[in-house]
């Protein structure tokens, strides 16, 4: 098949794009000009430089192409213009559908977020069909997957796009470049700069899963249908715990209120992003994420699509790997 990724630099895209090569499609990797393409190094892939604001080269790196797998956003939990997240996440989105209709491409993945799905008020796992509005959306990363979510669901309903939808949880593995905020938790916890914790939790998957499952959506999924990329609910103490049995350090011992991390988060954004206008190291809105547990269920992909459900620490064991041998880890 010849299919077109975007996003296929980053963390997921990059496992995207292998998972396609190994299979032995012919792949289009929208690229910007200013990408670091290192997680592309090895893979035999056409490079078609462009973005998601010029919907021309989108049309070229598309064309003749049998699925596109939209996989690029623009994740991030501070930024000095919250509106360039709404530019990449909502207008590059309807761009990216706009030329996958003009070009009549048979197949479209989108990669949406978990983030944008209802977490129930009873305590139970969110799923596909929890109910959420965007005055649920916390921050300005989240309100922009939701609003193009939204666009999808219009180009699905107005003009029959044939588009899946796929909301990953947290992935975790190797090649988080940039690191995400789960890969800097951590990178933080390697170089010892974790000395407390909230009560909090993630829905962890290995990256090599959800890249399996853009693929198995493209192939066995619904148009118009979501399907939650998930696999093992862990509370933020869990997850440090389990880091720090595979490192052989000692986990942080204190959790602290979510008031006081509140505070801390605000006054670092208040110095650092609003006096140095420079990126806090306490994100205000993950700490406002925080105060709910994200825990899903991902009944729907594994019965309906075959999504694998690979042992997760063994994933943060490769994740731990990875960053020490691309030196994310201090020397000390």
């Amino acid at each position: 098949m010849r299919t077109a990724v975007t996003g296929g630099t980053g963390f997921v895209g990059a496992h995207v794009i292998r998972k396609l090569v190994e299979r032995g499609d012919s792949v289009n990797a929208l690229v910007r000009s200013t990408s670091k393409t290192d997680n592309l190094l090895g893979c035999n892939v056409q490079t078609c430089f462009g973005d998601l604001q010029n919907i021309n080269s989108l049309r070229t790196a598309f064309a003749d192409c049998d699925v596109v797998f939209h996989v690029a956003a623009d994740y991030r939990l501070w930024s000095r213009d919250p509106q360039e997240l709404y530019q990449n996440n909502v207008d590059g989105t309807r761009n990216v559908m706009q030329a996958a209709s003009d070009l009549r491409i048979p197949r479209i993945v989108y990669t949406s977020t978990v983030g944008v799905l209802g977490i129930p008020r009873d305590g139970s796992n969110g799923n596909e069909e929890s109910p959420v509005t965007v005055d649920d959306m916390i921050g300005h990363y989240k309100r922009s997957k939701f609003l193009a979510e939204e666009v999808v669901d219009t180009f699905v309903a107005d003009h029959g796009l044939p588009v899946v939808i796929v909301n990953p949880s947290t992935p975790v593995g190797d090649l988080d470049i940039k690191p995400t905020p789960t890969g800097k938790i951590i990178v933080d916890f390697l170089n010892n700069k974790i000395p407390a914790y909230v009560d909090t939790g993630l829905n962890l998957i290995d990256v090599h899963d959800v890249a399996i499952g853009h693929l198995l959506a493209a192939e066995k999924g619904e148009i118009g249908r979501r399907y939650i990329l998930g696999n093992q609910n862990l509370s933020l103490k869990q997850i440090l715990q389990e880091l720090a049995h595979l490192t052989h350090k000692e986990p942080p011992r204190t959790q602290i209120p979510y008031s006081v991390a509140y505070i801390a988060a605000a006054i670092d954004t208040l110095v650092e992003g609003g006096i140095l206008h420079r990126e806090p190291m306490i994100a205000l809105e993950g700490v406002k994420m925080a105060r709910k547990e994200m825990f899903f269920s991902a009944n729907r992909a594994v019965t309906e699509l075959g999504l694998p459900q690979s042992n997760v620490t063994k994933s943060l064991a490769r994740a731990i790997e990875w960053f020490r041998i691309n030196g994310y880890v201090e020397q000390r």
